[in-house]
């Protein structure tokens, strides 16, 4: 029963809850909180407060560690499935809509104004973080970062998770 009521308490908020991770959270605080009795409403901040501290969705990393403490590893397992089941159930949906009118023309002036918008954010997205790092590490910093990863990437073909590891270790070294 323990594993149905886990299943409920993060399904129905992530069903219902609009706006991601951070917005769920009170209807998620609710259910663990207000209706299930499971913790506090410290042991809530608390365990909300470690999950801010980590990389990764917020509601995953809340559903995994109520989940555990409640029901141990299987209790996790039960919760993070329940956080993803809702995503993956309207991405299957809406790829199938897709899929189905993929020859229609709507659907492929759809796509090519969608393409524009992404490139658009993702050079917005690269051009905040270069300047911010501009700013925090300072040029040369910066250009030494950059130009060694460019080189590493394109020349050498290091995969990106070492380079990104490289640059944490440079920056820990000579910035820290």
């Amino acid at each position: 029963m323990i594993y149905w009521e886990l299943f409920l308490a993060f399904f129905i908020p992530n069903i219902i809850g609009y706006g991601g991770g951070p917005a769920i959270i009170p209807l998620i605080e609710a259910e663990v909180v207000g209706r299930y009795e499971w913790m506090s409403a410290q042991q809530f901040a608390e365990t909300l407060a470690l999950g801010n501290a980590l990389p990764s969705p917020i509601a995953t990393k809340m559903a995994g560690q109520v989940g555990f403490e409640i029901a141990g590893v299987g209790g996790a397992l039960v919760a993070v499935l329940a956080t993803v089941v809702p995503s993956l159930l309207l991405m299957l949906g809406a790829l199938g809509l897709l899929y189905r009118y993929r020859d229609s023309p709507r659907v492929k002036r759809m796509s090519q104004w969608v393409r524009p918008v992404i490139t658009m954010m993702m050079a917005w997205l690269t051009w905040s973080f270069f300047s911010e790092g501009l700013h925090a590490a300072g040029l040369l910093h910066t250009l030494v970062i950059g130009a060694v990863a460019a080189l590493a990437l394109l020349r050498f073909r290091i995969h990106p998770a070492f380079i990104v590891m490289a640059a944490l270790a440079y920056g820990g070294v000579f910035l820290g």
